[in-house]
């Protein structure tokens, strides 16, 4: 089975083509494709609530390529998935319609508690039994998830993300609201909490430590890696360092709330699995599939 995640948000524009085998108890999936374009919807709609005419080309022209992708991979299911950027522009939802009407392609604008649980799907063979915060750090949002024995038993969405603090469109009322939740939820009979970091930004954090898969990092190593990329000039982050540009400039503060989160929960490591949003639509087109499936089959039977 050949599935497609797209997954829009708001710095970039990734999609992934996999092939899936189903084997047992344990899926496969087989990397065919992944682009990710550096469409920065978050720039205008934080800036000005709107996507602007100059994106809005853009958008459509990239939705274009990706479903011309779709078409010659022969994938047998797919979804668009658009998050803070969209949800938050006020013409986003038009947008999505002309896209529907001119490219025959549906973009579904999720909200913070879908997000997370797409998010949650992907990372829940890396979790145990244990106490664990999920920090989930985008271009215009953070999706907090507390997971107590394996788990999950709180969920939030809040609007602090890398490109909004980036343009000071981070507001301190949501990171007020964001301190007293992380207080208020994690406590102290839970006992030991790891965090768990996905998102593009503690990747490359990952990355630079020079970590085995599956290996804690630090709280002080993290810090250390953030204070050498703020050393660093642009230009030296993009050669020296093996960033895109537009990872170069929203990293120092996506790593400052990913550092601010485990601070308030007192969380001295964090793991980082190699998964995001479209691995969690991944799952849930293969589940939706399957069941599917199923269905026909019964009716064919019975």
């Amino acid at each position: 089975m050949k599935l497609a995640a797209i997954d829009i948000g708001s710095n970039a524009i990734r999609l992934q083509i996999s092939t899936i085998y189903d084997q047992g108890p344990k899926l496969l999936f087989k990397k065919l494709e992944y682009v990710r374009f550096p469409l920065r919807l978050g720039h205008d709609v934080f800036n000005d609530n709107r996507i602007s005419d100059i994106s809005k080309a853009k958008f459509k022209k990239l939705m274009k390529a990706y479903k011309l992708l779709l078409e010659l991979y022969e994938v047998d299911d797919y979804m668009f998935c658009a998050t803070s950027a969209m949800r938050e522009s006020e013409n986003g939802p038009e947008l999505a319609e002309e896209v529907k009407n001119e490219i025959g392609v549906t973009i579904n604008i999720i909200d913070g508690l879908l997000e997370a649980e797409f998010i949650n799907r992907a990372i829940a063979s890396y979790l145990g039994s244990d106490t664990y915060l999920h920090i989930d750090v985008g271009g215009g949002s953070t999706e907090l998830n507390l997971f107590v024995k394996g788990i999950k038993i709180k969920t939030r969405s809040f609007k602090v993300g890398s490109v909004r603090v980036l343009e000071h469109h981070d507001s301190p009322v949501m990171w007020n609201d964001m301190e007293k939740w992380v207080k208020d939820n994690v406590k102290k009979e839970y006992g030991k909490l790891t965090a768990v970091g996905t998102g593009g930004n503690i990747s490359k954090i990952f990355e630079l430590a020079k970590k085995k898969p599956g290996q804690a990092l630090p709280i002080k190593k993290v810090k250390e890696i953030r204070k050498m990329i703020e050393s660093q000039t642009m230009d030296q982050r993009i050669y020296d360092l093996q960033m895109n540009p537009d990872r170069a400039d929203v990293i120092v503060p996506a790593t400052g709330i990913y550092l601010q989160v485990m601070e308030w929960a007192r969380a001295n490591s964090i793991l980082v699995p190699d998964v995001g949003l479209k691995d969690g639509i991944m799952l849930h087109l293969f589940e939706k599939n399957v069941t599917q499936k199923k269905i026909e089959f019964k009716k064919g039977r019975f």
